[in-house]
């Protein structure tokens, strides 16, 4: 599902299109927004903030560490690149897709029948 938000990936590098929507409710992977992963973070789109959640989604509800993380572009704009070190693609794509799972459960929403 989450394949074509997959920019590039190696065996230890994946770079994802992100599309980031600051000030939600709560920080969560909710699925797709065209060919990107859409993550809404709490925080808002102030010095770094956003940014910062983004990041930390990644840690947090991965369970990846923060130096496997870093912003590629997109630093004031929805529209992001993110490169994850240390993971190859097939274990990031498993990963996401369990965080979509979780981040749309916890609204009470089917990912599968939205089609996002």
């Amino acid at each position: 599902m989450l394949d074509d938000c997959f920019e590039s990936a190696t065996d230890d590098e994946v770079v994802v299109r992100v599309h980031v929507q600051p000030g939600a409710g709560r920080s969560a992977v909710v699925g797709k927004h065209g060919n990107a992963l859409k993550v809404r973070v709490a925080a808002p789109p102030v010095e770094g903030r956003a940014n910062e959640a983004l990041l930390a989604v990644f840690v947090n509800d991965l369970g990846l560490k923060a130096d496997q993380v870093t912003l590629l572009s997109g630093e004031s704009s929805r529209s992001k690149r993110v490169k994850v070190t240390g993971v190859d693609g097939d274990d990031l794509k498993r990963l996401l897709d369990e965080a979509v799972a979780a981040g749309n459960a916890s609204q009470g929403r089917d990912v599968r029948r939205s089609g996002r």
